[in-house]
């Protein structure tokens, strides 16, 4: 075999370009015996450690490079301005260095259209790198094309004065007519100037038959069809990872061409990562920030002196038990050097509580330690919660510690922006993620390019649970079976029963979806070429909390990018504290906010200050509002199903609620039922050994919590409690082998075996008994929550409470103004305080602030809320009322206001009410502010001419005569939409007020559309109330409609369906549609019925099968004006989906 290197290739992180995954291309190089292999992915080195990783722990040498984007200047960016390719691969840890320089200014400075560099920066930057002239998109050939064979040598001859004998000419060939026209002249030049020359492919794809994966790829990145004759494609099939013998064949004219592929990977000097033989990063700890004390002090003494002084003011009655475990957690925090990580988070926190920045109790297994607790990190007690230090830093595994930190939503890019200026702006950056073609999703994008009609993806989606991968659902990850298959010695009549028997496991797992796979031969194609492309990244973005700080300039050591105005570095949050990077997480939450406007508004209105540090967690009231269900807008407890939980639970301390938030999740939600019957008939719980006991009396004899799996390790088989954490995390991730070591440590010890764990034995436990407590622990195990993290959000959860309880329209007030541009939960607070009797104020030109405000019993509509107006105009208007006094009447305001505001703001603010304080009907209103603003506006503009004139009369006091017609006032329905109009949202009345109780019974309301989980990291939805596929029944009014042409002619319509919590849209197909059109009109009131259908990259929508319309008159009896009966499921003519408009 031809003794050949790759050094020009791309990796799916060469974004919707590159199909070669890492993983796949480390596989095929051991399958094919081959020891070195470079990536060159285009503008970016997000492969780089992860391939570096894989091919470490192979046994592969690898080369870490670029394929970066040149031009003249970087810091032009005029259009028209040309981009070139060029090849950059690390000789060395000085070659990485620069090379991630490099990368690293092509996106802070240089990015336009493409994250670029200059040749000037290349020669800066050239120690320690090799260079390769690139493919047909490089300098050369793009000369060479252009007919210009001087100018093509003189930059070859510019570019060997800078890199030496490290510079090479590249020659591809792809079978592509400008290539062969310009190697002859690429290979003249480098005999010219005594250039060695390198062949290499431009690999995309791992093997030849992966050209359709990786131009469907191109397609989802350019948003066309594979029908389309104008799409970008590659010109033929041949850029994928050719033998050596291929190449040589291709290049037998140049052989030295192929040798040289070998000299350049000679040439690599040395591992540009510190990596360990299973390739872990080898931690640099000199990138880990130090922080530097004001008194001159080392971190260690700063941070125990903090902690003593902090103990006062966290406990009166300081016992030996708390001087012991103080005393305890600083040695650890000391010894492992972490007392710096400490104080840097104490220092923004402490920054931004003096800066009146809210920030939660604590998150995370932080919230377990009592050091942490006492300089202010976090809120939450650990010992009275019985939380454990070792869950967050364990002594006997060296890890980061890892503080995550609530952050008021509006304030916390402050608090970022001061840790950025404290440790340098180069020093401080965001960090990565990758939006990846997920199985759901690529089945959509692969089915939409092959041109297969959305509604049979769309089927294909709903048989997977989003979970899995397409691999899993398909059964391909059975590996015993597999295996037994690849056995040689296996007879073939016993291999087809096998082959038979691994199929049928197939089918059980996920039988709809194999039936598919294997009966239709157009899904089969889409599932097979969603199973290559799944998991491949399709874009970047910025992690939605994690900050890295290093001690170093980033750039000298991480490549970076941008993500808009943002810095953001190229490695992932695991890879840059992986590395040795300090890796902070500044979460955003919401209900601090909310939490910081309701304070905000009881001091300005009540003069109280509320302080929970006085309150405390006891208070009973807090805990009636939270077991009667009313539990709306309180942290964590406000969906239907936690409320009904709630109410069952009746919680009556934090305890409870922490065992509530940690139950009320899939899969331990399986026990709430058990725990609810325990915790109401304590007597009756029957524990496995007295000692369990102490460990599961607060939980009611249900192991809920991992502090509490840790608790039993130690307690019952003699672990320490750092030993118990890690057994914690093998039963989390299922590590078998590991289990099966410890359940036999856990049963008989390990004293005799040089370890130190006397096991259940020792303790009079039978082995039966203690194998059956160890699978307890085990099923549990990946379901159990971290207490520390459920105790900090219970407090969150309870202060909610209490503040609803206590200060219900202050607290609403918070709500609202933080959610002040989210139509649909504005509509369902609004809702919910009319059901509770508090009164919801429309704007009033002299009473409204610029946000809700309370007003009486009830909450002030802001003049901030009216949509288009912006924040200018409505700070004028608020400041000249403040300074003048309130305005008399309507033309006070326009001879005051009228240069603050125009003849659209003053029509928006009649339609929302704000001036019916003054008498008239908004009909009156509309009737004459035109002319009214007109003549206030020509007033002003002679005003001010007569007083720039030098001998202008002086102008008198203005005043103007209005003369409203006697004209009615708008229908309720035409009143009440133009309210909507400018508000989003009814105020004065709605529409559908009186027709709501005839629907109440109704399965369905627009409520449901806000009730959701939503996932911390990928933002993922998961609807609490309703399910894709449900049947539901609601009625609304018709809000909006949207008739289509479907491509066989038939018409089909949207729907937009209202009711008093909000809007849904709704889907009539043509057979549905024929029936319901000639009553399908703005404002009339349906009754429908249909199915959910829940969409990943869309609110949910309903499908509907049946509509007939309500009318006032007819009722109660609801059959009123029916369409025709559509037929039900399974009859000649269902609700059609194939179809859609053109």
């Amino acid at each position: 075999m031809t003794d050949f290197v790759h050094l020009h290739l791309h990796t799916e992180y060469s974004l919707l370009d590159g199909a070669a995954k890492v993983d796949d291309l480390v596989d095929y190089l051991v399958k094919n015996n081959i020891d070195c292999c470079a990536v060159t992915d285009h503008g970016n080195m997000y492969a780089s450690l992860y391939f570096a990783e894989e091919c470490v722990k192979k046994g592969i040498k690898y080369i870490i490079g670029c394929e970066l984007y040149a031009t003249d200047d970087y810091l032009d960016k005029r259009p028209g301005t040309k981009t070139e390719h060029i090849i950059v691969l690390a000789k060395n840890k000085t070659g990485y260095k620069n090379i991630v320089k490099l990368d690293s200014l092509s996106y802070i400075d240089g990015f336009y259209g493409k994250p670029r560099i200059d040749y000037k920066l290349l020669k800066q930057y050239h120690e320690g790198v090799i260079c390769l002239s690139a493919c047909l998109a490089g300098r050369m050939p793009q000369l060479l094309m252009h007919g210009d064979y001087d100018g093509a040598k003189e930059w070859a001859r510019e570019m060997k004065e800078v890199f030496g004998e490290d510079f090479y000419i590249e020659i591809q060939d792809h079978d592509i007519p400008e290539e062969k026209q310009v190697i002859p002249q690429l290979i003249q030049i480098a005999r010219e100037l005594d250039i060695q020359l390198v062949a290499t492919n431009d690999v995309h794809y791992i093997y030849k038959q992966d050209w359709e994966a990786q131009d469907i790829l191109l397609c989802i990145q350019t948003k066309k069809t594979l029908a389309d004759p104008k799409r970008m494609k590659f010109e033929t099939h041949e850029f994928y990872m050719k033998t050596g013998d291929e190449m040589a064949q291709l290049f037998d004219y140049v052989p030295e061409a192929i040798s040289n592929t070998r000299v350049i990977a000679d040439k690599i000097e040395e591992p540009v990562f510190d990596l360990k033989p299973n390739g872990t990063p080898i931690r640099d700890t000199s990138l880990i920030p130090l922080y530097t004390p004001d008194d001159g002090s080392t971190s260690p003494d700063y941070l125990t002196r903090l902690t003593w002084e902090g103990l006062p003011k966290r406990y009166k009655d300081i016992t030996d038990t708390i001087k012991q475990r103080v005393e305890y957690e600083l040695g650890i925090i000391i010894k492992m050097g972490f007392a710096d990580y400490f104080l840097i988070v104490w220092d923004y926190i402490n920054w931004s509580r003096l800066h009146g920045i809210p920030v939660g109790p604590g998150r995370g297994s932080g919230v377990g330690s009592i050091v942490a607790y006492s300089i202010g990190i976090t809120d939450v007690d650990p010992l009275r919660y019985e939380l454990i230090f070792e869950r967050f830093l364990n002594p006997d595994r060296v890890s980061m510690p890892d503080f995550d930190v609530d952050f008021c939503t509006k304030r916390r890019y402050e608090t970022i922006e001061y840790v950025r200026e404290k440790y340098h702006p180069e020093n401080v950056a965001q960090i990565v993620t990758f939006g990846t073609l997920a199985s759901r999703a690529v089945i959509k994008d692969v089915g939409r390019v092959m041109g297969v009609p959305y509604s049979e993806t769309d089927k294909v989606a709903k048989l997977m649970d989003g979970k899995s991968t397409i691999r899993e659902l398909l059964g391909l990850n059975i590996p015993v079976m597999e295996k037994k298959l690849q056995d040689p010695a296996l007879p073939e009549d016993k291999r087809i029963e096998k082959e038979k028997d691994l199929a049928e496991q197939k089918k059980k797992k996920n039988p709809e979806f194999i039936d598919v796979y294997e009966n239709n031969e157009e899904l089969h194609r889409v599932i097979d070429m969603g199973l290559k492309l799944e998991g491949m990244p399709k874009n970047t973005s910025e992690h939605a909390a994690g900050v890295v700080i290093c001690r170093k300039v980033l750039s000298d050591n991480v490549p970076l990018a941008r993500n808009g105005e943002d810095i953001v570095t190229q490695f992932d949050m695991k890879e840059v504290e992986a590395v040795g990077m300090l890796k902070m997480d500044f979460l955003a939450l919401t209900t601090l906010t909310d939490i910081q406007n309701t304070l905000n508004y009881i001091k300005e209105g009540l003069g109280i200050d509320v302080d929970f540090n006085e309150i405390g967690y006891d208070v009973p009231e807090a805990y009636q509002l939270i077991s009667s269900g009313d539990t709306d807008a309180v942290f964590q407890l406000e969906q239907g199903g936690m409320k009904k939980f709630m109410k069952d639970l009746q919680p009556s301390c934090l305890e409870d609620l922490i065992a509530g938030i940690s139950l009320y999740r899939p899969g331990p939600m399986d026990f709430i039922p058990t725990y609810i019957r325990n915790k109401n008939n304590p007597d009756k719980i029957v524990y496995d050994t007295p000692l369990l006991e102490p460990i599961l009396k607060n939980s009611y004899g249900v192991i809920i919590y991992q502090e509490q799996v840790m608790q039993i390790f130690q307690k019952l088989a003699g672990y320490s409690l750092g030993q118990a954490d890690l057994v914690r995390r093998a039963m989390a991730k299922k590590h078998k082998d590991e289990l099966m070591a410890q359940k036999d440590k856990f049963i008989y010890g390990d004293i005799d075996k040089g370890g130190n764990i006397t096991g259940c034995a020792a303790q009079g436990i039978p082995a039966d008994v203690a194998a059956k407590i160890f699978a307890d622990m085990e099923s549990f195990a990946s379901y159990a929550f971290n207490k520390s993290h459920a105790a900090a959000y219970a407090v969150v959860a309870y202060r909610t409470a209490y503040l609803k309880y206590f200060y219900p329209k202050e607290f609403l007030a918070g709500i609202l103004n933080d959610r002040i541009d989210k139509i649909e939960e504005i509509s369902k607070y609004i809702a919910y305080m009319k059901e509770k009797n508090i009164e919801v104020l429309p704007p009033d030109i002299n009473k409204s602030k610029a946000i809700f405000s309370v007003q009486g019993n009830g909450l002030r509509f802001g003049l901030g809320a009216l949509r288009g107006v912006g924040q200018a105009p409505i700070e004028g208007v608020i400041n000249e009322r403040n300074e003048h006094g309130e305005f008399k009447d309507f033309a006070d305001f326009a001879l005051r206001c009228a240069k603050y505001v125009n003849k659209r703001i003053v029509e928006s603010l009649i339609y929302a009410g704000a001036f019916d304080c003054f008498g008239y009907t908004r009909s009156q209103f509309a009737a004459v502010y035109d002319e009214v603003i007109t003549r206030v506006n020509a007033m002003d503009k002679q005003k001010a001419g007569a007083q720039i004139s030098l001998f202008g009369d002086i102008i008198e006091e203005q005043s103007i005569d209005i003369d409203y017609p006697t004209i009615p006032e708008y229908e309720q329905t035409e009143k009440l939409s133009k309210e909507k109009s400018v508000l989003g949202v009814y105020v004065s009345g709605h529409p559908f007020e009186k027709f709501a109780p005839y629907f109440k019974d109704k399965s369905f309301n627009c409520s449901m559309l806000t009730e959701y989980l939503e996932d911390e990291e990928t933002g993922a939805k998961t609807y609490t109330e309703i399910s894709d596929g449900q049947q539901v029944t609601m009625g609304g009014m018709v809000a909006a409609t949207k008739k289509l042409q479907t491509r066989s002619g038939s018409f089909m319509a949207f729907v937009t369906i209202e009711d008093l919590y909000g809007t849904v849209e709704c889907v009539c197909f043509p057979n549905v549609y024929e029936r319901i059109r000639s009553f399908l009109v703005v404002d009339a009131v349906v009754s429908l019925s249909g199915k959910i259908d829940i969409n990943e990259d869309k609110a949910p929508t309903i499908i509907v099968d049946r509509m007939t319309e309500f009318k006032l008159d007819e009722a109660p009896a609801a059959a009123n004006k029916a369409a025709a009966p559509v037929a039900e499921e399974n009859s000649a003519a269902p609700a059609r989906r194939e179809e859609k408009p053109l």
